[in-house]
């Protein structure tokens, strides 16, 4: 397998095991608990994940089943989210983390053998097998923040949010095609701070539009996990701002994100170690089988 992949199915599976943990001790009534996304649980951020998992496999495995099925759905008028939530609402909640887990399990699996270099059908273009990856990541990871959030778990940030970032920054396009709106033409620079402390940096050097601040603020205010006030980012020019104002990774309807004040901004790695439960970056071995990832046409993981 490239290193590539394997290194994108490591962060995957890590991903799940920190999801995982969180959502292993719950009880019942704790999984009927609202989340910040109106009129959805905490079971339903769970079988969301599970069904589009699903979905990825399919893909992959019997593309021309997907696309027959995918064309039935566009038919009808498209993909409605809150229906597959409704769909499993009646599925019990041990039932529905197995499924989790052993849909996750089969995705990691099924990927692990595929051809780095395949694309594979979606809604929209077909995309390569590791922006597909990614995107599961990325759901994962925030729909995960939707339940933390939910239990008011403080997770420890690692690493793997460089591979949000990177679908957030190539995002900037679709976040403006997505409310009719041009792109600037000015380039915008990127530079957030890893948790390790690290300069992750994108866009020309020059550029006079400059994001810089925590990785972890960027990565919660382009899933609209965060209001942009409450970020921590320092915004300079237009056309970051007009940006920022509208960013979106997912994909569908333009979304209207979390209110200013909703959440406190991340107080920091020393402050957050005695402010309250903390779930930590959970390790993974290399080859342990451990949102919805509905990646748009015009999204950056459709042509990665």
């Amino acid at each position: 397998m490239p290193a590539d992949l394997r290194a994108l199915l490591r962060d995957l599976a890590a991903e799940t095991v920190a999801l995982d943990a969180i959502i292993g001790p719950l009880d019942e009534a704790d999984w009927r608990c609202p989340t910040p996304a109106v009129g959805w649980t905490i079971a339903d951020q769970v079988s969301h994940l599970a069904y589009f998992d699903d979905v990825a496999v399919l893909s992959a495995t019997r593309p021309q089943e997907f696309i027959a099925e995918r064309d039935r759905t566009e038919a009808a008028g498209g993909i409605d989210p809150d229906a597959v939530a409704a769909r499993f609402r009646d599925l019990e909640p041990a039932a529905l983390r197995d499924w989790f887990v052993e849909s996750r399990g089969r995705l990691l699996a099924e990927f692990a053998g595929l051809d780095l270099a395949l694309r594979v059908p979606w809604y929209g273009p077909p995309m390569s097998v590791a922006s597909a990856v990614t995107a599961r990541l990325m759901e994962t990871w925030a729909h995960g923040q939707d339940i933390a959030d939910t239990l008011g778990v403080q997770r420890e940030p690692t690493a793997r949010l460089r591979h949000v970032a990177h679908i957030g920054v190539g995002a900037r396009a679709f976040s403006f095609a997505n409310r009719g709106r041009p792109v600037p033409c000015a380039p915008v620079r990127v530079e957030l701070t890893a948790p390790s402390g690290e300069l992750w940096i994108w866009g020309p050097d020059g550029a006079p539009d400059r994001i810089s601040g925590p990785a972890l603020g960027f990565c919660l205010l382009v899933t609209q996990r965060r209001h942009l006030r409450d970020a921590g980012l320092d915004i300079t020019g237009p056309a970051a701002w007009e940006w920022m104002e509208i960013a979106q990774v997912f994909a569908g309807r333009p979304g209207n994100g979390r209110a200013a004040g909703q959440f406190p901004a991340d107080p920091g790695p020393d402050a957050r170690a005695s402010s309250g439960p903390v779930a930590p970056a959970s390790p993974v071995a290399p080859d342990s089988p451990a949102a919805n990832s509905m990646v748009p046409a015009s999204h950056p993981a459709a042509r990665r």
